[in-house]
């Protein structure tokens, strides 16, 4: 992204005498700020909607376990893949219309899901979604970096995380009423209608205004997707690169395999749970997960500590994984999945170890493809959880089983590898 980027806060600090003003101009931002997040509350709910949804598509498509897991994984898969390409249409074009260019595409994709006649179908529309709402989160941050104050950041970066919790509590107890007293496709065509009220809000707030605005570059500075690959490959010669980059693609995966596939199918297979007593139990987790990074924010001890955490908490996630595979009991699986919420915030020390990690100059790019790791990582999970339930099905064996073991094995494997490839050399902070 644009390196000048770093230097406008500086910039908007303008003239002392005109404090006033500064104001009503940071509380206008913060309004563009808010209309900016609900496409990231629209992007929350969509990577989450399999764990209500996944039980009436298996009924009304016949589907298997591994196009369960297609299904879902083709989401994180389309959102990953394209996080260089917006990245570079926000610093080129500007944050506005990207957003407004790239979101109708998940607005066409959620109303052919709620139409959709077969499987391929849906799958078409569940990649359109991942690629419209590829720029939701990434949008966010960079307006924030952009047009406001350093001393800022960090509270609207919560300010829009809260926002997003939003979006996945929709996809808890409110989606499964809706969908029992409708149908799945409502639940679609329903998400398709918020996102439309999403993009004309961002239509009608959102003005990156002109005098703070990012210069567009010299051609000869311009950003190129060609440019930004380019650009990520000496992060690949740094030891400490591929062991950060197995702990990304299991540690966020773990979370959303779960919340956002099987944990509602799991509920209702195994104990008979309904599907809003699914939601219900989907709610309370969703509420722990969204304390869970407050919490593992303020606790974050730095240095080495850190580290040992983030590995900690992901081998007691593994033990969790592991647990539920093993024991058919009620009280595990409603259970086990509200501490695991509560556990999951500890991805979010993966933000502070990156930014420690690498020079100033390369956070940035480290940044991104930690992101990308984490959403492809999203998609081969969710993709290899439903082979391997299939492989279950097909061997008379509890494809939860196989799905719960998949995930700990995997999560434990990602975390294996942080611990014994090179890492970081510790540093406060």
């Amino acid at each position: 992204m644009n390196p000048n980027a770093a230097s406008k806060p500086a910039e908007r600090t303008g003239n002392p005498g005109s404090s006033s003003r500064f104001f009503r101009w940071s509380d206008s931002t913060t309004a563009m700020l808010i209309a900016l997040a609900t496409a990231f509350a629209l992007s929350q709910a969509f990577r989450t909607v399999g764990a209500m949804m996944a039980t009436p598509l298996s009924g009304y498509f016949g589907l298997t376990p591994q196009q369960l897991g297609m299904w879902a994984g083709t989401f994180h898969f389309a959102f990953g893949i394209m996080q260089l390409a917006m990245g570079v249409s926000i610093d080129i074009f500007g944050v506005r219309r990207t957003v407004l260019t790239a979101f109708p595409l998940a607005v066409a994709g959620a109303a052919l899901c709620a139409v959709a006649p077969n499987f391929h179908a849906l799958l078409l529309g569940q990649a359109l979604i991942g690629i419209g709402c590829a720029p939701a989160f990434l949008a966010c941050t960079v307006f924030i970096a952009r047009h406001f104050d350093a001393s800022r950041f960090t509270a609207m970066s919560g300010l829009v995380m809260s926002m997003a919790g939003m979006g996945i509590l929709f996809t808890g107890t409110p989606l499964a009423l809706l969908i029992e007293a409708a149908s799945w496709r409502a639940g679609y065509a329903v998400l398709a209608a918020f996102a439309v009220l999403s993009w004309l809000v961002i239509f009608w707030r959102v003005r990156e205004p002109a005098a703070r605005a990012n210069p567009q570059p010299e051609p000869a500075e311009r950003q190129s997707l060609r440019k930004a690959v380019r650009e990520l490959l000496p992060l690949f010669a740094m030891p400490h690169t591929l062991g950060l980059v197995c702990f990304a693609c299991v540690s966020y995966a773990a979370f959303i395999t779960l919340r956002g596939l099987w944990l509602g199918p799991v509920l209702h297979d195994r104990h008979g749970l309904s599907l809003v007593a699914s939601g219900n139990v989907a709610l309370v987790m969703t509420v722990a997960g969204m304390i869970s990074p407050m919490l593992f924010g303020r606790m974050d001890p730095g240095g080495a500590r850190r580290t040992r955490w983030m590995m900690s908490c992901a081998f007691a996630g593994a033990l969790m994984f592991g647990a539920m595979a093993l024991t058919h009991s009620r009280m595990v699986d409603i259970g086990l999945p509200i501490i695991y919420g509560l556990l999951s915030g500890y991805s979010v020390l993966q933000y502070a170890y990156t930014k420690n990690a690498y020079p100033a100059a390369m956070t940035g790019r480290a940044m991104a493809l930690m992101n990308m790791a984490m959403f492809l990582g999203v998609s081969l999970m969710q993709w290899t959880t439903g082979v391997a339930a299939s492989w279950a099905v097909a061997h008379e064996v509890e494809p939860y089983r196989a799905v719960f073991l998949t995930v700990a094995g995997m999560l434990a494997a990602g975390t294996i590898a942080f611990l014994v490839l090179p890492r970081a050399p510790a540093r406060a902070g």
